[in-house]
């Protein structure tokens, strides 16, 4: 088993279909939205694949090391919607094949309209595991 990382970021949809934040969706498209993660997340954990997962905030900065002697130097919060993460879910799947596969099917919760966000997710494995491609 691997764990990968899903990202889920607030971009990349095609224009039309996610271009709407979740502030302007009506409270029953919120909430079908919640009700499709949580089933999902609750099919992994019946299979054993799902590890975590959490919704991000769209407030957040930057922060890096200053110096010495110096305080952290920041940067935000963000202006740009295309840089914010809304969210990701850790999985433990048996290949890379398996983890694109969930990742298509997440990407498809449901958004504004009832339609699918088809939400980029970045899909990354954790340093040390190794994933297996399969043909």
């Amino acid at each position: 088993m691997t764990k990968y990382l899903l990202l889920k970021h607030y971009r990349g949809a095609p224009k039309g279909v996610n271009d709407h934040p979740m502030d302007q969706w009506a409270p029953g498209e919120v909430d079908a939205h919640i009700h499709y993660m949580n089933d999902f997340a609750d099919r992994l954990k019946e299979s054993g694949e799902y590890v975590d997962a959490q919704a991000l905030s769209p407030d957040g900065m930057f922060v890096r090391y200053g110096g010495e002697g110096k305080p952290p130097v920041t940067d935000g919060p963000f202006a740009e919607t295309k840089d914010l993460i809304a969210g990701w879910m850790v999985i433990d799947v048996e290949n890379q094949d398996r983890a694109v596969e969930l990742a298509g099917e997440l990407s498809a919760a449901p958004g504004k309209d009832g339609k699918p966000i088809h939400e980029w997710l970045e899909v990354r494995p954790f340093l040390g595991d190794h994933p297996k491609v399969t043909d």
